[in-house]
């Protein structure tokens, strides 16, 4: 029998966007491993969430895939209903989904700085305020928003995405005041520069590997890892707060 020590997120439903690898993918099965049941979000990769959901499936959690693209309010109100409606309560949010594409600022067209801020921010204030009022109703949730080390040391060619995920941290904090009454946490996690198979659209890192202090890149499960571990009942008392997991590239 598994008790809630070993799986302490037993009866919590957690919604993560951006859900169809990396980092969102991660997540999904460290919170699945906790105990928790996932609504797995992902705008067109379906064949790669769908085996996210298969993988959760697997480890004993129920996991509901819900295609929708978050700078749309249409559609991010449906992917709430219908989470509601399958499990009856949504716990946690991981706000994760993101592009990253590169340009100069003096080249860069108002479609492009848009298309950035919509799907990082945009869609994480669509995503937080559809979930909010769910969250209130069972007595509190925990929501975290996966920013991005450049927001912090800046970098050239992605005004739009410093922008964006800078907004993340203003939002993160805005809303853990707002909803601390409540019983609702609101915290930050700040990947630093992670290995692995980057999309396409990604372009080149402009972080360093050299200059990690800990000599390496990070891996997507050191992320989230501590994704998981702030969604934790132990984690209650943090809010408003960014973590960085960078290998010391970055020390506010």
């Amino acid at each position: 029998m598994v008790d809630g020590a070993q799986q302490p997120l037993l009866g919590k439903v957690a919604m993560i966007t951006g859900a169809s690898r990396r980092i969102g993918a991660s997540t999904a099965l460290a919170l699945a491993a906790a105990g928790a049941d996932l609504v797995l979000n992902a705008r067109s990769a379906r064949d790669e969430v769908e085996a996210v959901a298969d993988e959760v499936r697997r480890m004993g959690r129920r996991a509901l895939v819900e295609m929708a693209d978050v700078t749309r309010e249409d559609e991010v109100g449906r992917m709430d209903d219908n989470a509601t409606a399958e499990f009856g309560r949504i716990d946690i949010l991981i706000n994760n989904a993101a592009i990253r594409k590169q340009a100069p600022f003096t080249d860069m067209t108002y479609d492009e700085w848009r298309e950035i801020l919509a799907v990082i921010l945009d869609g994480a204030f669509l995503c937080s305020r559809a979930v909010l009022p769910v969250m209130v109703a069972g007595g509190g949730g925990t929501i975290i928003n996966i920013g991005g080390l450049t927001a912090h040391i800046g970098a050239a060619n992605r005004a739009h995405v410093c922008t964006a995920k800078a907004g993340l941290v203003g939002l993160t904090k805005a809303l853990a005041i707002e909803f601390a009454e409540n019983g609702v946490t609101v915290n930050c996690v700040v990947p630093g520069k992670i290995g692995g198979e980057r999309s396409k659209s990604s372009g080149v890192s402009p972080l360093a590997a050299d200059r990690i202090p800990l000599g390496r890149e990070g891996d997507v499960t050191e992320v989230s890892g501590m994704v998981a571990a702030m969604c934790m009942p132990a984690a209650r008392f943090m809010t408003g707060q960014s973590v960085h997991v960078s290998g010391g590239l970055y020390m506010p």
